[in-house]
């Protein structure tokens, strides 16, 4: 139990009274944040109860525990708990209400007198009924204690087991998809099973459902629809070890997460004789007033028109009236149409996207539905409208949702253009955003219009998002609406006079762009020949290797020369990735993935020697994992003595060429895929860039390569190949843009030295591809026009310095081996040069090893750890014997 009480004055016989609310999550805090914020509850006490014991936190990105976020990180703005007006007591559950005598009583014993009463009990996590589900190994997915004891499970268990878990997960809804992806990231296997024909029934049609469940598939996720959970069975040590389902099938399992929907925590209410709705939850009007007129109930407990919602904005805009309404206002709820994004489900390591707002299902008489689809992208983009095509009614995003934030806002409101050029591929109507009426709400989750937006601006004084963010809350919860509200903010500020800056950092008042002109017309070649020329100071983190950057993409000496390594960042200076621990990958070059078994050979010997955890990566190469600072050049000089070169996985440059196996052994193939990726990579190779950029080859239409998720994608068609550009799938996917069609080889090339020589003399500070096409006036048009059809005249200029760097190129690592002065650098002691870190510890996994867990035996030494981890047991040794 934890009492957060700050020693506040005495409460006088003419203050207004002492609110207390009942539940500690989002929407409570939100109560108390919006009380804090009116000056009118000056004088008020507020007392906030919570059974579970921590400060109230963001449900929301609940899964982000599984990256390291503990409850402290996930805390919602711990400051209103400072406030001399506010209690916080937390882990002890309210026992009772006694409205008689406005009294709460806690299973502690405390009793707690009110004014007024907030019920914001929020929801428990429903199960169907079904025999075993008490068995260990069988978890929810709802709170910080829930993901806490499914870690801790699949720890004990897998150390139990010995192998990889068997997860599966009932219910497809968001959260039952969000728990899928935890499963993977904690190492189990996965399935989902879903009763319905499709995963988020709730939430997406029958295409947008199909076009997630081939995207959960590739990640490796078993889908199971129109079955449920029937029974759970034990395994022979009494842990679940079984599920079977409706249809008659089985499951072994290990794990079983159930996320079959929520039921509104009313107990407290029906005890205590409040009106409770059909369906479960405390009844309120408009005013979120129950049936006792001190009493007030807002977010999933409460049920307006016989609804509980479900989502945080909905209680967001109940606690507001409520405190508006404690403070003599007179504002009233009134329901918004409902909009969902799926977060915290990562395939290898990007958000798979799927969102939708409105009416998905074109239920509204008259509604008609414009869908794009892409079955080789797999997305699946719809907008419902209005019988006259104008009105917007809903839409469906799956595979690339970039779109929901901007036309989420639209809804109920004219578009201003065809509905289908929204979805076009390229190309298409600009999505609205700057010029939104007032009344738009940009942030569902804090209830913020355009309106608010701008006033923060032109009335309080903002200058920057953050401080819109400060003093909204827009952009806060979810994070969906922070594009929109950048640009909106942008726009105001702009509008009101106020110059937007687009400096680097307080010592370059400049772009990227503008000062890469710079440096290259000026063939300036030093950090202190830049800055003084045309910055002031010494530089900070910022511009530093923003600079290194340019000096490197204009081919000016080594990144660890004497003048250029200061600058670098930490990959750069270790010529490596750094991992978790503090350790560093080794990954070199494997032209278009081939590789021959004599350099595979040095590969294993490598990482059996030094250690090193070893996987196939997803651009085709072999990535070792766990080298030490100091190992660094004992591995590469082996491997470039093998004929290998770096592949630099840890610089803005290329990272790889994905290709396809094409003609050579596909019967679909019409190029030599392979060819062209090998002599691709060869030509860009150690090319920098403002951020890294990726290839990819199809020999086919089929695109096996996934070119068209690449900076720059190409694919063979029976005439040449068509080149696409602006692609990414990262942080926020993007389909790549036909650039050009039906080239040779040679003109192929020469396109591809255009976009990237453009790209690195245009783009801004750490800018993929994907956005700089995005953002580029005129978009792919006028891109094809610059870099295809020349009306800029610089076509020539762009091809000669990509012939320039290919003329010069050296690899990096066979040019430190070279040099011992750049050699001396690779230390984990400056004064102990040959000491390894004592801090490092290992444990096996897989036949392999990982940095240890905190509270895991672990090994310092990774090949005395792998040792353990494949050494047989004692009884398989007098079995041998």
């Amino acid at each position: 139990m934890t009492v957060v009480s700050p020693v506040r004055p005495a409460v006088g016989p003419n203050d207004p009274g002492r609110v207390v609310v009942v539940g500690a999550g989002m929407v409570a805090h939100r109560v108390v944040e919006q009380m804090l914020a009116r000056g009118e509850a000056a004088a008020w006490e507020i007392t906030v109860l919570g059974d579970e014991p921590y400060l109230p936190y963001d449900r929301v990105h609940l899964s982000e525990f599984f990256d390291g976020r503990d409850a402290d990180a996930l805390a919602m703005g711990p400051s209103v708990w400072d406030d001399a007006r506010v209690t916080l007591r937390t882990g002890d559950a309210v026992a009772s209400i006694d409205r008689d005598a406005q009294e709460i009583l806690t299973r502690a014993g405390v009793r707690v007198p009110y004014d007024n009463l907030v019920l914001a009990t929020g929801s428990w996590a429903w199960t169907p009924r079904t025999t075993g589900i008490e068995l260990p190994g069988v978890v929810s997915y709802r709170t910080l204690d829930d993901v806490t004891a499914l870690r801790d499970w699949i720890s004990a268990r897998e150390q139990q087991l010995g192998r990889p878990l068997r997860g599966a997960v009932v219910g497809g809804g968001v959260l039952g998809l969000e728990a899928a992806s935890a499963l993977q990231r904690l190492g189990a296997h996965a399935t989902v099973v879903e009763f319905a024909d499709r995963l988020m029934s709730v939430q997406l049609d029958e295409g947008g459902g199909e076009t997630l469940r081939v995207r959960i598939a590739d990640m490796g996720v078993d889908v199971r629809l129109g079955t449920g959970a029937t029974r759970l069975v034990a395994a022979p040590d009494g842990a679940v070890g079984l599920l079977v389902l409706s249809d008659g099938s089985t499951l072994d399992v290990d794990v079983v997460v159930f996320s079959t929907g929520i039921r509104p925590r009313d107990r407290l209410a029906r005890e205590s004789g409040l009106a409770i709705g059909e369906r479960g939850g405390v009844v309120v009007g408009p005013t979120c007033r129950t049936s006792d007129p001190l009493v007030w109930a807002v977010g999933e407990v409460a049920s307006y028109e016989g609804v509980c919602a479900g989502l945080v904005a909905p209680g967001n805009a109940q606690a507001d009236v409520v405190v508006d309404q404690l403070l003599g206002g007179t504002s009233e709820y009134a329901p918004a149409p409902e909009g969902t994004k799926l977060k915290g489900v990562l395939h290898d390591g990007v958000p798979v996207e799927a969102a939708s707002f409105g009416d998905v299902n074109a239920l509204t008489p008259g509604a008609l539905e414009v869908t794009f689809a892409d079955p080789v992208a797999k997305t699946y983009k719809k907008l419902v409208v209005s019988d006259d095509a104008r009105t917007l009614l809903g839409g469906v995003f799956v595979g690339d949702a970039a779109l929901y934030s901007s036309l989420r806002p639209m809804l109920g409101r004219n578009l201003g253009a065809d509905p289908s050029a929204f979805l076009a591929p390229e190309g298409g109507a600009a999505v609205p955003s700057a010029d939104l009426p007032d009344d738009v709400v940009v942030c569902s989750c804090a209830n913020v219009t355009a309106g608010t937006v701008r006033g923060a601006v032109t009335e309080h004084g903002c200058t920057s998002v953050a401080d819109v963010k400060k003093c909204t809350k827009a952009g806060t919860v979810c994070g969906s609406c922070v594009p929109l509200l950048t640009k909106l903010v942008n726009t105001q500020l702009e509008a009101s006079g106020v110059e937007v800056s687009h400096a680097m950092c307080e010592h370059f008042a400049m772009t990227r762009a503008e000062l890469f002109a710079l440096v290259r017309a000026e063939g300036l070649r030093t950090f202190t020949e830049v800055v003084a020329a045309h910055g002031t100071g010494r530089g900070c983190v910022v511009c530093k290797p923003v600079v290194a950057s340019i000096l490197s993409s204009l081919g000016v000496g080594h990144v660890l020369d004497r003048a250029n390594a200061p600058l670098q960042d930490t990959n750069d200076h270790a010529l490596a990735n750094m991992q978790k621990d503090g350790t560093y990958s080794v990954i070199p070059r494997i032209p278009g993935g081939e590789i021959t078994p004599e350099k595979l050979a040095v590969i294993a010997d490598v990482a059996r020697e030094y250690g090193l955890y070893t996987r196939i990566t997803g651009a085709q190469r072999i990535g070792m994992f766990g080298a030490r600072l100091e190992q660094l050049p004992q591995i590469w000089k082996r491997l470039v003595d093998a004929g290998m070169e770096s592949g630099q996985a840890y610089g803005k440059s290329l990272r790889a060429v994905k290709s396809c196996v094409g003609q050579s052994w596909c019967r679909f193939g019409v190029q030599d895929s392979v060819g062209m990726g090998v002599q691709l990579e060869l030509r860009y190779r150690g090319l920098r860039a403002p951020h890294k950029f990726k290839v990819g080859v199809s020999g086919c239409a089929r695109e096996c390569a996934e070119a068209r998720g690449k900076d720059v994608g190409v694919i063979a068609t029976e005439r040449g190949w068509n080149v696409y550009v602006g692609g990414n799938g990262g942080f926020t996917p993007r389909h790549a843009e036909l650039l050009a069609e039906d080239l040779d080889d040679g003109m192929l090339l020469r396109v591809i030295d255009r976009f990237l020589a453009y790209y690195i003399r245009s783009a801004d500070r750490l800018q993929r591809t994907a956005p700089w096409v995005a953002d580029y006036p005129g978009g792919i048009v006028e891109l094809r026009k610059v870099l295809v059809d020349d009306t800029l005249g610089i076509c020539a200029d762009l091809e000669a310095s990509i012939a320039e760097h290919v003329e010069g190129y050296e690899d990096e690592w066979a040019a430190t081996l070279a040099d011992p002065a750049r050699l001396a650098r690779f230390a984990s002691f400056v004064n102990a040069p040959d000491t390894p870190d004592p801090d490092l510890a290992y444990t096996p996994e897989r036949g392999q090893v990982r940095p240890a867990r905190p509270g895991e035996a672990s090994d310092p030494n990774p090949v005395i750890a792998r040792t353990i981890a494949v050494r047989p047991s004692d009884v398989e040794l007098e079995d041998a014997l």
